[in-house]
């Protein structure tokens, strides 16, 4: 039984140490509305191309 419990925690500072040297990890889940990511907008001339 001790031994699974060494082995959580020597894996649990192994995933601790990986994710702390990964840089910028967002562990704070799903996001919705999230702005930082946007798509380059379309350019007038597509959109006005498509208008019957």
């Amino acid at each position: 039984m001790w031994k699974i419990a060494v082995g959580f925690a020597l894996f649990a500072g192994l995933a601790l140490y990986i994710l702390s040297k990964g840089g910028d990890i967002d562990m704070s889940g799903e996001k919705h509305g999230d702005t930082t990511h946007t798509e380059a907008p379309a350019s007038p001339a597509k959109a006005s191309s498509a208008a019957p």
